[in-house]
Parts: structure tokens; C-alpha cells; sequence
């Protein structure tokens, strides 16, 4: 036991180094080709000659590296939270409709607000006003899917449920769209695409403290996953409270989701496929290394996507819901291939 404990630890150790070194690779790479030493200098505070490049890697390549690190860690782990609380491993943000639900918060806010919500235009408080809908949105959905859970028994039914509810909710959207203003249709569609750049230093603060107050309550609650991986009896005997620990999952799910959806729009396949890769990688349904491992692996393929983005160089940016299904799709089609009783 001792052994395999301290085996996973090592390789924690190891992706926190990936992590680590992503990091920095994120801050190498990008349109503007600024030498090595230069980077370095302005990151240890010795800053460069050319103002430009002390704008280009202070003012958007730190924080579009820190917001890759922390909402791929964010919509990882509410995969992970959703596949053990649904008992389910083909649960996730966006196969249950949760990332449509907070889709369709943002869409009521930002359409009817006739464009003003514009992407890279918003203050704290526009911000503030897109996380209130995405959440609102996803909180609708997940008391709807928690509700048809207690009805709807069989795991691939209420994953089609899921689906058709996400569906339902992107014909709303679709509706929404047919009756905005052309400028709330255009930022809503650029918001859709999904990138890690649209946080500014200035909402950087605010979205890093949302999502490390959540992912801090995610980790207080590994006993009471562990527990209920063993069954709603076994978690019981143990003094738990099933109900009260479903509905505080369920609303760190939706407030990840909803911080992440706001902030950076929908990204799909992390959230279903890293809890996955996390499982192969560490061998274990433990969640005192589980949990984690999905955190720094969420981390680690969300600083990579985001480094595949930057590829077109002078050309522009690929959008982010371009580059994590090419990861995410083929470890879903490995889980469902390994496992056909999924």
C-alpha cells in the first residue's frame, strides 16, 4: 500500500513539473516572436527596453497562461465530480447539458444586453452579470437532471436526457439569436468559440479567486466522494449525509462550470476525457490522488490547447472549441472501447 501510494505521488510530482513547464512554454509562444531572453527578464522583473514586448507578455501572455491553468483544472475536476456522483463515466459538464445550460444564461445576458457585453470590453461587473446568467443556467440544469436521476435509473438513459436537454436548451439559444441585435449576435458568437484570452489583468484577480475558493472546496470534499463510490449504504454507515453532499457537489459543478463558461465560453471534452486520462495515468478511483491528478492533468492538456491555438502565429488565433475535441474525442472512444458495459 505504502508503495503504491508513494508511486502516485511521484507521478504527481511529475505533472506538476508538466504543469509547470507548459506554463512557461505558454509564455514563450505566441504571435509576437520576442526572444528567449527577453521573456525572462521581463518575467523576473528586469523588463525589456521594448515597451511593447513588457505589454505583450505582462498584459496577455501571464494571464492567458494563468486562466488556461486554473479553467482547465476548474472543468476537469466537475467532470470528475459529476462521473462519481452520477456513478457514471460518460458524465460530464457537456454531455449532461450543464455547459448548454450556462450557454443559455450567458446568451439571455448578453442579447439582450443589444451587444454591450462585448468580449475583452467587459469591467468586473459585466463579468459579474455573465456569471449570474451562466450560472443561473446551469443550476437550472443540473436540478433538472438531480431530479430525473431519482426517477430515471439506467445510466444511459439519463445520459440521453442529457443530451436532449442540451439540445433543447441550444434551441433556445438558437431562438435568442434570431432575435438580437446583429451586435449581440456577433459577441455571443465570438464568446461560443471559446478562448483563455478574453481575461484581462484586471478580471485576472477575480476569476482566480473564484475558481481556487471552488477547487479548494472540491478538495475538502475527498472522504465524502471516497464514500460514495462505495454506495449510497456504505457512505450512510459512515455518518454522511447523501443528500446534503449531492447538493453541494452539484453547486461546486455549477459554479465551476458557470466561472469557467463566463469567462472563457464553452470547452468541451476536458471536463469528460481528463478524469479518464487522470484514472489511466494513476491507476487509481482514490480520490486523495485522483482528484488531484485530474486537477494538474486539466491543467496540463489546457495550457497545451491553449499553446495549439497560438500556432497560426501573425495569422490569428484557432478558437479553442476547435483544439480540445482533436484531444478529448479519442480518449472518450478509448473509455467507451475499454469498458463496452459503459
Amino acid at each position: 500500500m505504502k508503495r503504491y501510494l508513494d508511486k502516485n505521488i511521484i507521478v504527481l510530482m511529475l505533472l506538476l513539473l508538466a504543469v509547470a513547464a507548459l506554463f512557461l512554454l505558454n509564455l514563450f509562444i505566441g504571435a509576437v516572436d520576442i526572444p528567449f531572453s527577453e521573456v525572462m527578464g521581463i518575467i523576473t522583473g528586469n523588463g525589456s527596453e521594448r515597451e511593447a514586448w513588457n505589454m505583450i507578455v505582462l498584459e496577455t501572455r501571464v494571464p492567458q497562461a494563468v486562466t488556461a491553468l486554473l479553467a482547465g483544472a476548474a472543468i476537469a475536476v466537475a467532470g470528475l465530480l459529476l462521473q462519481t456522483l452520477f456513478n457514471n463515466p460518460l458524465a460530464g459538464p457537456e454531455v449532461l447539458g450543464i455547459n448548454s445550460g450556462a450557454g443559455l444564461g450567458v446568451a439571455v445576458v448578453m442579447l439582450f444586453a443589444q451587444g454591450s457585453f462585448a468580449l475583452g470590453g467587459m469591467n468586473v461587473a459585466g463579468y459579474l452579470a455573465v456569471f449570474a446568467g451562466a450560472f443561473a443556467g446551469a443550476a437550472v440544469i443540473m436540478a433538472v437532471i438531480l431530479l430525473l436521476s431519482t426517477i430515471v435509473r439506467n445510466k444511459i438513459f439519463l445520459l440521453i436526457v442529457g443530451v436532449a436537454i442540451g439540445y433543447l436548451a441550444s434551441s433556445l439559444i438558437s431562438v435568442l439569436n434570431y432575435f438580437a441585435t446583429a451586435e449581440g449576435v456577433h459577441s455571443y458568437l465570438i464568446w461560443g468559440m471559446g478562448s483563455f484570452s478574453a481575461v484581462s489583468m484586471g478580471q485576472l484577480s477575480l476569476f482566480a479567486v473564484l475558481t481556487l475558493l471552488l477547487l479548494a472546496l472540491s478538495l475538502l470534499m475527498i472522504k465524502p466522494l471516497n464514500a460514495i463510490l462505495l454506495g449510497d449504504a456504505y457512505a450512510h454507515n459512515l455518518g454522511i449525509n447523501i443528500k446534503a453532499v449531492r447538493n453541494v457537489l452539484l453547486a461546486v459543478v455549477g459554479m465551476l462550470t458557470a466561472v469557467v463558461t463566463a469567462f472563457c465560453g464553452p470547452i468541451a471534452f476536458i471536463g469528460l476525457a481528463v478524469p479518464h486520462m487522470a484514472r489511466i495515468l494513476l491507476s487509481s478511483n482514490n480520490h486523495k490522488v485522483l482528484l488531484p491528478g485530474t486537477l494538474l492533468f486539466g491543467s496540463i492538456v489546457a495550457l497545451l490547447c491553449n499553446m495549439v491555438c497560438q500556432l497560426p502565429g501573425e495569422s490569428g488565433l484557432l478558437p479553442l472549441g476547435a483544439i480540445t475535441p482533436l484531444i478529448g474525442a479519442p480518449v472518450i472512444i478509448y473509455v467507451v472501447l475499454r469498458n463496452k458495459n459503459v
